[in-house]
């Protein structure tokens, strides 16, 4: 396990499966870490907008001197992942979320009046922005790149220090990460902490002022319980199974190329992924047929494919092969894009399912990987009851350009955010907020969101020099009698 900030300055650290290992307890270490960002918050304070987007750009310089090397890590990681998607799914996003921030902070740090009421006039009310201290960020394997950096965008903008824990199934990023991190921030301002679970639990046991985590509802509930125990709010980014429903007006093949993209990308490993498709029943073989179609185009093949991502271990293939196994064995037809050695590689091709058991794996668990279900239905009604069967998803997709059937889904159903006639592309947008509800998670973030959610609203109030009100104090009398009659209206 290694640490941030010693993975350099560690000359007596060993090797362990060939990465630095300093001989430092890790959770200690973030201890230490936390309350040395503490301390620098309290001697400090806010840091003003200069600061924040002198900030913003250390972090976009050490993206792009690093960005090759982050591609190399991950795609060590993993096995196989193809640097174009790092690009794409995760430099690229979190260079627009540094440019959105610095472009709009000094609007979002602006004071914004609020109305007073007339019983108060003449007075003035405001909110103030002010950081909340020190974040602690807990990021998963599957963007590993993004889901820590893109957090840290947010608590800078608002103003932050913190503390980055990422994944111990990514340790050639993580490592990297600590060590850029280590040259562009002081400990104080922005550290990363690496090890394993233990690590993980005692990171989320910490009294941050805020803790976001990324990653699955199980975990989640571990984070939050943990984090109840100081009091410090969570904003929890969790998944579930995000459905695509295809209107009978929507092309097959439009339909095929939208959902494959989304499906497809990263080997389906992304928390918004469409997890299943809900079409009309005379659409199903026709779709499946297409979206086979379209990954055999995107990817001609599978094991020696460098742009087809691998699964993140062996333990994830299996748990797919597995589910793939039992739902064929139910008498679901499966529909499969693959080629010698692909399981070899920790590697599986894209797969259709057609209408696999509802108590199947595929239909109880997020799927998280190259697997898809296509369900019939007959009526819109039905499709709409089947999503709202399961709890509530991160994400729904709609691909439909008949008004009314959109407006059905989008008010009948709750999802955390939705792409219509797309997918994917919603988490993108720096002008939105991303985020899950129920079991998909807590709370949102990206741009004036995450702004916000790394922020204190401070409400502030100040009377004119007449206050009325205080004509309203003991000994109660006619004054105070007449004042209260006013004021209930009868």
């Amino acid at each position: 396990m290694a640490v941030g900030h010693l993975v350099a300055a560690q000359p007596e650290a060993r090797r362990l499966n060939g990465l630095a290992t300093p001989l430092v307890d890790p959770a200690a270490e973030a201890r230490r870490l936390l309350e040395l960002q503490r301390a620098a918050y309290r001697r400090d304070g806010a840091p003003d907008a200069a600061a924040r987007r002198a900030a913003l750009t250390r972090l976009e310089r050490l993206l792009l001197d690093n960005r090759d090397g982050f591609a190399q890590a991950i795609a060590a990681d993993y096995g196989t992942r193809s640097p174009h998607e790092t690009t794409f799914g995760e430099v690229v996003p979190t260079l627009n979320a540094i440019r959105h921030s610095r472009r709009h902070l000094a609007r979002w740090m602006r004071p914004q009046r609020r109305p007073v009421a007339w019983t108060f006039r003449p007075a003035r009310a405001w909110i103030r922005y002010q950081p909340l201290g020190c974040i602690g960020i807990i990021a998963p394997w599957n963007y590993p790149l993004y889901l820590a950096l893109a957090p840290l965008v947010d608590a800078l903008a608002a103003g932050n220090r913190a503390l980055i824990k990422p994944s111990e199934y990514t340790p050639r990023l993580a490592e990297l990460l600590a060590r850029v991190i280590g040259r562009a921030f002081a400990a104080e301002e922005v550290a990363v902490v690496t090890g394993g679970p233990d690590v993980a639990a005692a990171f989320a046991s910490l009294p941050f002022d805020h803790l976001l985590f990324t990653g699955s509802t199980a975990i989640g509930r571990r984070v939050m319980a943990a984090a109840a125990a100081n009091l410090t709010p969570v904003t929890l980014e969790l998944g579930g199974k995000s459905p695509v429903i295809v209107g009978p007006d929507y092309g097959v093949r439009s339909a095929a190329r939208s959902i494959a993209f989304g499906k497809f990308f990263n080997a389906g490993q992304t928390c918004v992924a469409p997890d299943y498709v809900l079409a009309p029943t005379h659409m199903v073989r026709p779709l499946a047929v297409a979206l086979l179609r379209e990954a055999q185009r995107a990817y001609p093949t599978v094991a020696d494919n460098p742009d087809y991502t691998a699964m993140i271990t062996e333990r994830h293939h299996a748990r797919l092969v597995a589910a793939i196994e039992a739902a064929r064995a139910a008498g679901a037809e499966v529909l499969a894009h693959e080629d010698a050695g692909a399981a070899g590689l920790r590697k599986i091709g894209p797969t259709i399912v057609l209408a696999p058991p509802a108590g199947s794996l595929l239909m109880q668990e997020e799927i998280f990987g190259p697997v898809l279900p296509i369900l019939p239905y007959d009526t819109i009604e039905a499709a709409i009851a089947t999503v709202n069967a399961g709890d509530r998803p991160l994400a729904l997709y709609c691909l439909t350009h008949d008004a009314a059937l959109r407006e059905a889904v989008l008010a009948r159903t709750l999802s955390g955010g939705v792409t219509l006639n797309g997918t994917l592309l919603h988490v993108t947008q720096d002008g939105l907020p991303f985020g899950g509800v129920g079991p998909s998670g807590i709370g949102a973030y990206h741009g004036r969101a995450g702004f916000e959610r790394f922020s204190h609203a401070r409400g502030i109030f100040q009377p004119g020099r007449f206050n009325g009100l205080e004509l309203v104090r003991p000994p109660y009398g006619f004054v105070a009698r007449r004042i209260a009659r006013l004021l209930i209206g009868r």
